[in-house]
């Protein structure tokens, strides 16, 4: 399948001109991790930063060879599959400082479409030089392997929100789910805005339009949440936290074999 003429690398832009890994600062939330400087640096060397995606471009397409993993460095994306009749099922929701592409190593393709959601720039890693600096770098390999178990984590507790959960406490598992991850990235866990539609949550959360929207006036109503626009206030994270089922801080304990 012939690669979207909105590809953020069909510009390259030259060396200077874009932020370098040492000095992003989502550089703790992303590879780099624990990487030491001149790691650091030959990752850097490999990364394309191209023009910014437009809101509504594709960053990859379904069934595309599978060449590079994104770090989405600002705006956002979602991701959806197209079943056979062109209905689209959103998958995911990518934030900034979120790695995005890494499923197309299951079937050396991408599995999944991505969209941006607003103006959106990633650093773009190709796979195989990818794959080499990793066998030569053992903290890049152990962070990818991170990033995939933490997908993995994502997607189970996406299967348990659907198949368990009622509508209200599948919008509250989603708002909080939306906090912990703007809180990992240093802004506000209590106020942050929603670059999605109610549309995309929706179908996300596998309920109707109009039900996200009364979820959301009952919720205003208890004095949960307070919302203006897309930028959303958790009033009572704890009340939230209590009906999403969760606890405000996961722990994972080891046991003796």
């Amino acid at each position: 399948m012939k690669t979207p003429s909105t590809s953020p690398t069909s510009s390259t832009p030259l060396r200077g001109t874009q932020p370098h890994c040492q000095t992003c600062s989502l550089n703790a939330l992303c590879l780099p991790l624990s990487l030491k400087d001149t790691d650091m640096e030959r990752l850097d060397d490999i990364i394309r930063r191209g023009r910014p995606i437009q809101k509504g471009q594709l960053l990859f397409q379904q069934g595309e060879t599978f060449q590079s993993v994104f770090a989405v460095r600002t705006g956002a994306l979602k991701t959806y599959t197209l079943a056979s009749n062109g209905e689209e099922q959103i998958t995911g929701f990518h934030l900034a400082s979120e790695l995005i592409g890494l499923s197309g190593y299951e079937a050396d393709c991408y599995p999944l479409t991505a969209k941006a959601l607003e103006t959106t720039t990633v650093c773009e890693i190709p796979l195989p030089q990818l794959d080499t600096l990793a066998d030569e770098l053992p903290d890049l390999r152990k962070q990818l392997m991170r990033t995939m178990g933490t997908e993995i984590r994502h997607d189970q507790n996406m299967m348990l929100l659907l198949s368990k959960k009622n509508a209200e406490e599948r919008v509250a598992s989603f708002l909080l789910d939306i906090s912990q991850r703007y809180q990992r990235r240093g802004f506000s866990a209590s106020h942050f805005r929603l670059p999605m539609s109610r549309v995309d949550i929706s179908n996300y959360l596998g309920l109707a339009v109009e039900t996200i929207s009364r979820v959301f006036t009952r919720f205003q109503n208890n004095e949960l949440i307070e919302t203006q626009g897309k930028e959303i206030i958790l009033r009572d994270m704890d009340a939230l936290y209590e009906m999403a089922g969760l606890v405000s801080s996961t722990h994972c304990e080891k046991h003796d074999e």
